[in-house]
């Protein structure tokens, strides 16, 4: 079994056939957002998104992001408000992802990890500022479904309410 199976067969064991409810944030400085590199996730094995992750049980959606960010990013960050919602569903994957706004107090940026997957499969290989044109370059498989909604990073902090893609 090559490395990027086992990676699919551990993101589908640990978060297959259930709905999770992620937490992300939209991080901007100046004209460049942050966005998290995966691997695993697709048959591109290549997946950009903002920071974001899992709530876990009794923590809050703005508690569980700033965890996050620091796992992923190494940054401080104070969360702002809710953006919108967008649900996911490719079976044996469903996500519900509240997405907020998101500002850096500190720490540094550094390629963090995910503590729910072994170290041999960790999924996060690449963190970066990325200007919004640098985003669209890449194919739409390989980045997170609301760019193909936004023709700016302006328009990314536009979004509101029940955004249903991907079903």
């Amino acid at each position: 079994m090559t490395q990027i199976d086992m990676s699919h067969q551990e993101v589908q064991t640990l978060y297959g056939n259930r709905v999770r409810v992620r937490v992300c944030g939209l991080c901007r400085q100046g004209d460049r957002l942050l966005m998290v590199r995966h691997r695993g996730l697709n048959p591109a094995n290549r997946f950009w998104s903002p920071p974001g992750g899992g709530v876990q049980f009794s923590e809050s959606a703005p508690d569980a992001l700033a965890r996050e960010f620091l796992e992923e990013t190494g940054l401080i960050v104070a969360i702002g408000g809710m953006l919108f919602v967008s649900e996911f569903i490719q079976p044996p994957l469903h996500a519900l992802e509240l997405f907020f706004v998101v500002d850096v107090k500190g720490g540094s940026l550094r390629l963090g990890g995910d503590p729910e997957m072994s170290q041999d499969n960790q999924l996060i290989d690449e963190v970066k500022w990325m200007h919004f044109d640098e985003i669209k370059q890449h194919p739409v498989q390989e980045m997170h479904q609301l760019f193909q909604h936004c023709q700016s990073l302006d328009d990314v902090f536009q979004l509101k309410g029940y955004l249903p893609w991907g079903n």
